[in-house]
């Protein structure tokens, strides 16, 4: 009797002690919590910003008048420097209230063809911490433009879902940016089939610091469910010198990289800072960290199109991937920004191959939180 005592005893040490290392690997796993804000706004489609206009041309020397003409000349020239000082362009500085709200990432991109959904999301990133994105030459000269961007506080984006896996499906997503002082939060979260019981939902979270150059990334968890499998967790961990990848593998952090839920975010700051350098003919190259690899996207500005949208036309400029050699199940990313809505990402196409893609369009006008 006391050995079967002593056993009950030490099965239930054992089995508290495993129940609370499950614990702790659930609170390891666990998605950041989300930020809770108020959206009190909506924000309207205003003209976009402009680079600064080129100064005006120098008025050559006036010649030596006669001297019978010498005090009408003496009269007219009194007002020159007035009329010069009048007349000079000044740079185009962007108030706080129009910086682009970021919310974005909107409805984004997963992690790669390995853990794809039926509406695989990966996608590609933007712009450098250290320096500057790889612009065309024919892009003109950013130093050039004196536009201020202003991170806003919260901004929230949704959209409507519709793509073909096995047949057509359609669905929301909403994407969400938050600043808290220099730390920012981007939610993306995504959901196909029917609202009660979707067949697939994703989110995702980007979490990290603001900087001179943009967003850098610290951390991206993505949490997966699908109607009839298990859940998927997966995160991205970057440290100063280092990525470490859901796969266990680790790569050198590259200047600028981006995640799947930062990168949209990363580009609205990009084209809000400097929107001279978003036209037909520019090209854009950035490095992405997904779940599974790590390498660089080559985008290039194909056209501008007009998007029909639930609140009317909307003029956005189309991103496109350069693809040189395409693998099995690879994903691909088409972006379209709209310099009307602060240079946000109105549409966002990612397709596995051409039966297997979601197309993602704004489904009404993007709401703000107060500052």
């Amino acid at each position: 009797m006391a050995v079967i005592v002593v056993v009950a005893l030490m099965h239930a040490a054992v089995t508290s002690e495993v129940a609370s290392e499950l614990a702790d690997l659930d609170a390891a796993n666990a998605m950041p919590a989300r930020i809770q804000v108020a959206y009190v706004r909506i924000l309207e489609p205003e003209a976009p910003m402009a680079a600064a206009p080129a100064p005006a041309p120098q008025a050559p020397a006036a010649r030596r008048r006669p001297r019978a003409v010498h005090r009408v000349a003496q009269a007219a020239s009194a007002a020159e420097p007035a009329v010069a000082e009048a007349s000079a362009p000044q740079g185009l500085v962007a108030e706080a209230a129009s910086a682009p709200d970021t919310s974005v990432a909107a409805a984004s991109a997963a992690s790669d063809a390995a853990s794809a959904p039926p509406a695989p999301l990966a996608a590609a990133s933007a712009a450098s911490e250290a320096g500057p994105v790889a612009v065309a030459a024919s892009a003109p000269d950013a130093a050039a433009s004196a536009n201020v961007f202003v991170w806003p506080s919260a901004t929230r984006v949704s959209y409507i879902l519709n793509g073909n896996y096995r047949g057509n499906i359609n669905g929301r997503a909403e994407v969400e940016w938050i600043r808290v002082g220099e730390r920012y939060q981007v939610n993306v979260d995504l959901f196909a089939g029917p609202e009660i019981a979707p067949i697939f939902s994703r989110r995702m979270t980007s979490e990290g610091r603001v900087a001179e150059s943009g967003l850098v990334p610290e951390r991206y968890d993505e949490d997966t469910r699908f109607l009839a499998r298990d859940r998927g967790r997966l995160s991205v961990v970057f440290s100063p010198d280092s990525v470490a990848l859901a796969n266990g593998q680790k790569r050198e952090r590259l200047p600028g990289v981006q995640d799947a839920a930062s990168q949209f975010i990363q580009f609205t700051w990009l084209f809000g800072s400097r929107p001279e350098m978003l036209h037909v003919g520019a090209t854009f190259e950035f490095p992405l960290a997904l779940p599974r690899s790590m390498k660089s996207w080559t985008y290039d500005v194909v056209d501008e199109d007009t998007l029909y949208t639930p609140f009317g036309e909307l003029p956005a400029f189309h991103l496109k991937p350069r693809i040189v050699e395409r693998r099995p199940g690879e994903l691909t990313v088409e972006m379209w920004f709209a310099p009307e809505l602060r240079f946000l990402p109105v549409r966002i196409r990612i397709e596995q191959d051409p039966g297997t893609f979601i197309d993602l369009l704004i489904a009404k006008k993007p709401e703000i939180a107060a500052s």
